[in-house]
């Protein structure tokens, strides 16, 4: 009986593997030869950068996810806000318009912002500026997630539990520990689960600059809510 149990746990385990997703996210252009390589690396999403920080598009962002779309990969992007420049609907309106076809979910970055011109504001501002970010998205028919951390949270809004306004999105967090988990995961910004995790940044695979980022369990509904497999 005992050895049946630990074979039992054993076979958990490795389901539980199996059904993790492992992808990256990316601030570069990429070609078919790198996205091929990420995909026969066991790579299986990639979310690259859509909106740049100094308020434009970014131009390489189309080809890439269209290349690792066309190699089996799921395609998400990311958008660094810019607030001053540009309008919240602009800025969704030219990124909804250059990639909803080949974009799962629009991730909007929440952190602090170098770019001059553009850099978050006070609390308060910077909370509407969001809602506003994400309204625009959603009238376009966009699916919409927050990345952000539980420090870069506190600095932009004020506190941890400072505009809970976005609970209801998924939530890509940040935390660099190397280790594929949730189990390092507190609670800021009303959610209390996150979605994805990036746990590793500022690293090389197949000769691209990328973070390291992961899921777990890809056949639960929520998650394919997010990051649908591509048809």
């Amino acid at each position: 009986m005992q050895t049946i149990f630990k074979i039992a746990i054993f076979a958990l385990l490795c389901i539980g593997t199996s059904l993790a997703v492992n992808g990256v996210d990316v601030s570069q252009g990429l070609n078919k030869s790198n996205c091929s390589c990420l995909k026969n690396n066991g790579y299986q999403f990639i979310i690259a950068r859509g909106y740049r920080s100094y308020g434009e598009l970014d131009p390489s962002a189309k080809t890439t996810l269209t290349d690792c779309k066309a190699e089996g990969l799921i395609t998400d992007s990311y958008h660094f806000p810019c607030l001053g420049k540009v309008s919240a609907a602009s800025q969704a309106k030219t990124t909804y318009n250059a990639l909803h076809g080949v974009v799962g979910t629009f991730w909007m970055d929440v952190e602090s912002n170098p770019s001059s011109g553009c850099g978050w504001k006070d609390h308060t501002t910077n909370c509407n500026f969001l809602k506003d970010l994400v309204s625009e998205y959603k009238k376009l028919g966009a699916k919409v997630g927050i990345y952000a951390s539980s420090s870069q949270w506190s600095s932009i809004f004020g506190s941890t539990t400072a505009c809970s306004n976005f609970s209801n999105l998924p939530l890509w967090y940040a935390h660099y520990d190397g280790t594929k988990s949730f189990s390092d995961f507190k609670s800021f910004g009303g959610w209390k689960k996150p979605d994805i995790k990036q746990y590793k940044g500022s690293t090389t695979v197949c000769s691209v600059g990328v973070d390291l980022n992961w899921y777990p369990n890809s056949e639960q509904s929520y998650v394919k809510s997010f990051l649908p497999i591509n048809e």
